[in-house]
């Protein structure tokens, strides 16, 4: 019997997220949903996540990931990738030198701009719905976060390779038109490769012929590329309730950190796994004195 979990898919270029939720749905017969977007013309890691695990769509979607992309130098779209309308030409090509100083500068906190072609819902549309329509969408910039940026290589017809550490939300082709800005030659994303999401990294990810054959193997556990809802949550602490309290804890009432041993100098607005025996009961965050759930997934 199929678990419920974190299937670490890998997304093929021409595929949209939607459509890979869809293949996982018909495939397990479980609900599914994806933990953070992939554009249709991109790769990679795309975490699906069935059944139970569904509700940790929050959780995943806060840890950061890691991109493979190409910037291309001398013309701007109107998408920032290689699929838009070319809406601006220049030819004063950087150096990988030149690159590499001006990537830097978006380290740590940068306010960006999100692409008109983009799923933001303005009004009941999306951002690309407006955009075909001729419209400006009314965007605001948001706070994004760059943990490190990579210069691998230099390719042909003014490319570079780099590698980038980001938070959620950040939209890669939106640093690549930004850096050529920076640069004063105007550029786009020629390629993007997502290695990791949610802490699942590419090198197990999974195709859509290896979910074939899982599940013509019946759902094997010891499939790599799916991991179960108490090892996605490992990066968090984990504590175990005395029996006593495990009526009140299923059923919603606060647990005092006193109550719960080794919990007492976790700070606050922490979030744990609780645990009874080896069963999750759920996640909980600290406030104050007390521990409150914030995603339930023990069952009666």
């Amino acid at each position: 019997m199929l678990r419920d979990g974190v299937i670490n898919f890998y997304k093929p270029p021409g595929m949209t997220s939607a459509q890979a939720v869809a293949f996982v749905k018909r495939l397990t017969g479980k609900k599914a949903g994806h933990a953070g977007t992939l554009d249709p013309e991109a790769a990679g890691v795309l975490p699906i996540m069935i059944g139970k695990a569904t509700k940790l769509n929050d959780y995943l979607m806060d840890r950061s990931k890691v991109y493979l992309a190409e910037v291309a130098f001398g013309a701007a779209t109107d998408t920032q990738d290689a699929q838009g309308k070319i809406i601006k030409t220049g030819y004063n090509f950087p150096t990988k030198a030149e690159v590499a100083k001006a990537s830097q500068t978006f380290i740590g906190e940068y306010m960006q701009l999100p692409p008109q072609y983009s799923a933001l819902k303005i009004d009941g549309k999306t951002a690309y719905q407006l955009a075909r329509e001729g419209k400006t969408a009314s965007l605001e910039e948001r706070p994004v976060h760059f943990h490190q940026i990579e210069v691998i290589d230099e390719l042909p017809r003014h490319g570079f390779l780099l590698r980038v550490h980001c938070s959620k939300g950040t939209y890669i082709r939106t640093f690549c038109h930004d850096l050529g800005e920076q640069l004063g030659c105007p550029a786009h994303m020629r390629f993007l490769l997502r290695e990791e999401s949610s802490g699942l990294t590419l090198n197990h990810a999974g195709t859509m012929d290896d979910l074939n054959k899982w599940a013509a193997d019946g759902f094997t556990e010891d499939f790599s590329p799916f991991v179960c809802v108490e090892d996605a949550l490992a990066q968090l602490p984990r504590f175990t309730i005395p029996h006593h309290l495990l009526f009140p804890t299923i059923n919603g009432v606060p647990v005092a950190a006193k109550d719960i041993e080794g919990a007492g100098e976790i700070p606050d607005k922490t979030k744990v796994c609780l645990y009874h025996g080896d069963n999750l009961i759920g996640i909980y965050e600290r406030y104050g004195d007390v521990f409150k759930v914030s995603v339930m997934f023990y069952q009666m």
